[in-house]
């Protein structure tokens, strides 16, 4: 089964950070904070941001990332209640992309999404916080490498998300294995 490793996600960081965008940022939140068992606490807000400063990145990018950790922190709290409107509605509901919605998201991202969430890699309550989420880094249109990240950050930011990370893994290398080339 594939692992999530320090080394392995810092590897694919550094092949894409070449912007100093929001998603730059919050992978290096991630890596530094999330991914390392011997790390420190996440510090403060305005800590994280003079470290974030400190390490390049501009002062406007950081904000944003910082406000796009928050509301990732409040939809993780908002999910169990979403969960419950959603059980009302039952397990074979259909999942209808908003016009916005399919502006922005290709048909790649949006069948990734539809194939983690059938192989019970994601709940439809954390696609729907992936969707936020992704939107939320205010790319026009995010490719399935930001959207891996951002289900990575979902999953490792909620309790019990380990086994969901490496389910998500072991989908990505099988997807990987299976690409033409």
């Amino acid at each position: 089964m594939w692992r999530l490793s320090r080394a392995a996600v810092t590897a694919e960081y550094l092949e894409i950070m070449t912007t100093g965008s929001v998603l730059d940022i919050l992978i290096y939140v991630f890596d530094r904070y999330m991914l390392d068992d011997q790390a420190p606490m996440v510090p403060r807000r305005e800590h994280l941001a003079r470290d974030l400063e400190q390490a390049g990145f501009h002062r406007a990018n950081v904000e944003r990332a910082l406000d796009w950790l928050t509301e990732l922190a409040c939809g993780q709290e908002r999910a169990p209640e979403e969960a419950l409107a959603r059980e009302a509605v039952g397990e074979g509901a259909v999942r209808i992309f908003t016009d916005s919605e399919l502006a922005r998201l290709s048909s790649e991202c949006r069948g990734l999404l539809l194939r983690l969430e059938r192989a019970s890699v994601i709940s439809p309550q954390q696609r729907e916080l992936v969707i936020e989420r992704l939107l939320a880094l205010e790319a026009d249109e995010p490719d399935t490498e930001q959207l891996k990240w951002v289900v990575l950050m979902v999953l490792s930011s909620e309790p019990e998300g380990e086994l969901a990370v490496e389910r998500l893994g072991g989908l990505i290398a099988e997807l990987r294995s299976h690409a033409p080339h």
